[in-house]
């Protein structure tokens, strides 16, 4: 499969950028003119989403790291891979694929939605999702990303309502599965340089709040005991798409990462 793609700049260390479930390529636009400028840059988007054709059989993780691990092979560099939410998984699923194509990971506002038995946590998701019926299912998601219902939120929560209701209902459960399954191993195999940019969490009531400076989140301790040399950064008072709400703070980061 050939992922639809953004490309910008030569030379560097390349940038390959990876968006989150129901999103599109174009949430990274402010980082790909940041860095297009200096460097290599690809955003692309998955499988179902945006201009890339796809259905229920690619939708698993598992297939989205296996087509950004393609994309690798055609870089003359190993690459700097950043992905945001479901993004997350999908770049330390390609770099299982290919570690020697990875020079460093970045995960943005990542978090862990299963535990337990991977098969027994996808299919309770599977039938929330069928009870309320996917876009429903996404307005409820996407509505407590943002801390303000500005025009870019409303765009933002009315494309995932827009994703094809067979895409999003199978693709969030594989989600889920892929995090009890993986998501802890995922993390131990990590060793190149790794990058947490984190803005929310879910709280006691599955509600996502943001974060405030100095908090943790059982998420964050994850991965600094799988990961203990990974460099953990809290933007507070922000939503879950920092790198629209916040662009300059988080390509500054990426930037200090090489």
């Amino acid at each position: 499969m050939t992922l639809a793609c953004t490309r910008a700049g030569m030379g560097g260390t390349p940038i390959v950028f990876v968006h989150g479930f129901a999103c599109e390529r174009n949430d990274w636009r402010a980082q790909v003119d940041h860095f297009g400028a200096a460097r290599q840059v690809i955003a692309c988007d998955l499988p179902g989403h945006g201009a890339s054709k796809g259905g229920v059989a690619e939708c698993s993780i598992e297939r989205h790291g296996d087509e950004v691990a393609a994309l690798l092979e055609d870089l003359g560099a190993p690459a700097l891979l950043v992905g945001h939410s479901l993004g997350c998984r999908v770049v330390l699923q390609a770099y299982r694929r290919s570690p020697a194509r990875v020079a460093g990971l970045v995960l943005v506002d990542g978090s862990r939605m299963g535990t337990g038995d991977p098969e027994q946590a996808a299919g309770a998701m599977r039938t929330a999702i069928d009870f309320a019926g996917y876009p429903a299912f996404a307005e409820a998601l996407f509505s407590q990303m943002f801390l303000k219902q500005t025009p870019a939120a409303v765009a933002v929560i009315e494309r995932a309502k827009r994703l094809p209701a067979e895409i999003g209902a199978t693709l969030f459960p594989a989600l889920v599965r892929w995090d009890a399954a993986h998501m802890e191993s995922a993390l131990a195999a990590v060793r190149v340089p790794l990058l947490v940019i984190q803005t929310t969490t879910l709280n006691a009531d599955r509600r996502r709040v943001p974060l405030q400076a100095g908090q943790t989140t059982p998420w964050l301790e994850l991965v600094r005991t799988r990961v203990p040399g990974a460099r953990i950064e809290v933007l507070p008072g922000l939503g879950h798409f920092p790198q629209l709400e916040a662009a300059e703070q988080v390509n500054a980061l990426i930037q200090s990462l090489g």
